[in-house]
């Protein structure tokens, strides 16, 4: 019964082709294979327990899938069951939820800390002035120049490779008066603004000044033909330079980080993110520059930047209140001296209520004293 969603055009929202690409092959390999036979009212939450079941059990990696793996395809097996209730095929749709949903650990993403960010641009600058092979000086003019821009602006990968040398205009800042980009971006979240680091205009004039070498195909071998300006139509990077980038960074040693993550071109923007956090950039002025939200940053980047803890805050102490100590009795008050011959007034003894001239045994000792 799962065969007709195949044939189902998705609706409500323009998915990608790689998307719909993906549920195809989610369904072919592991959904129809387990639910081809049921119906879809058979379907219920105790049957998608067994299918993660038995995916955990049938793994051909010996590991088990991936928290994001059986998601994506119960994900896929949703999408199936609500093009089934639009066909009133189905009356409802039931809980596909985990029953024993553990919170997942909060790890951040593969980035490049300042030390290895200078390191990877450093190799990838040598790799331009002198490539291992000559022919393809062009590719490694543009991965240097990709890791510097990528690194300036925070771009995700995909909105790079759609970007058009139409869609960047530089500009003056008028707050710090240095050069910037300002940048239309197409991409995940649709059509949104960037405004790159000054960093990125040096890279982005060698980009939109390199002569582009227009490679025919000859007997055996390429040749390359006169070469061109980009047109304003023409992508910022034409080139796929995935296969040259993961070389260097093999070769550096920059492959995984300390957590054995591997880095791919999507580190590049978690190295802008975290830089820009580390520089005490605003979290909010972040988020919109790189079409995110907040709660992303704060779950994926700023939990670990040490330079977001303020050290006075957390180390702050309740000033000391002093004790309530018991309070001394003040001394009696000594008798005026004597002056000559003068004798002292009579007094009446709180005892016995007869009028004295002889003082209280303290008070006499006190006069004795001065």
């Amino acid at each position: 019964m799962l065969e007709p969603f195949c044939l189902c055009r998705l609706s409500g929202r323009k998915w990608g082709q790689f998307r719909v690409e993906g549920h195809s092959i989610r369904l072919r390999l592991h959904l129809i294979p387990f639910f081809g036979k049921m119906g879809l009212s058979e379907i219920t939450a105790g049957t998608v327990q067994d299918y993660r079941v038995h995916r955990i059990g049938t793994s051909t990696t010996g590991k088990p899938p991936a928290r994001s793996t059986l998601y994506d395809e119960v994900g896929t097996l949703r999408q199936v069951l609500k093009t089934a209730i639009r066909h009133k095929w189905l009356n409802h749709l039931p809980d596909l939820s985990p029953p024993y949903k553990t919170q997942g650990k909060i790890m951040h993403r593969p980035w490049f800390s300042p030390a290895e960010y200078k390191q990877l641009y450093e190799a990838t600058r040598q790799n331009a002035k002198g490539p291992k092979n000559p022919y393809f000086r062009w590719e490694a003019e543009q991965l240097h120049d990709f890791v510097l821009f990528m690194g300036n602006t925070g771009l995700r990968p995909d909105e790079a490779k759609q970007l058009q040398h139409r869609d960047v205009t530089i500009v003056e800042d008028p707050e710090s008066r240095q050069r910037i980009l300002e940048i239309e971006v197409r991409g995940k979240r649709g059509i949104g603004w960037c405004k790159s680091m000054p960093g990125a205009v040096k890279p982005y004039e060698r980009l939109r000044d390199r002569l582009k070498p227009m490679r025919e195909k000859g007997e055996g071998k390429d040749v390359e033909a006169v070469a061109k300006l980009p047109e304003p139509a023409d992508l910022l990077f034409p080139g796929n330079y995935l296969k040259m980038f993961n070389n260097l960074l093999e070769a550096q040693h920059l492959k995984l980080d300390r957590d054995g993550k591997p880095r791919t071109a999507y580190s590049l923007r978690h190295t802008y993110i975290c830089l820009r956090l580390m520089e005490g950039a605003d979290v909010y002025a972040i988020a919109k520059n790189c079409r995110t939200s907040v709660e992303m940053i704060e779950k994926f980047y700023a939990a670990h930047i040490k330079t977001t803890l303020d050290a006075s805050v957390i180390n702050a102490r309740k000033p000391k209140q002093r004790t309530n100590r018991a309070r001394k009795m003040p001394r009696a008050a000594a008798p005026p001296p004597f002056h000559g011959n003068e004798a002292p007034q009579p007094r009446k003894d709180t005892r016995t209520g007869v009028q004295t001239n002889r003082l209280p045994v303290r008070s006499a000792r006190l006069a004795g004293r001065s």
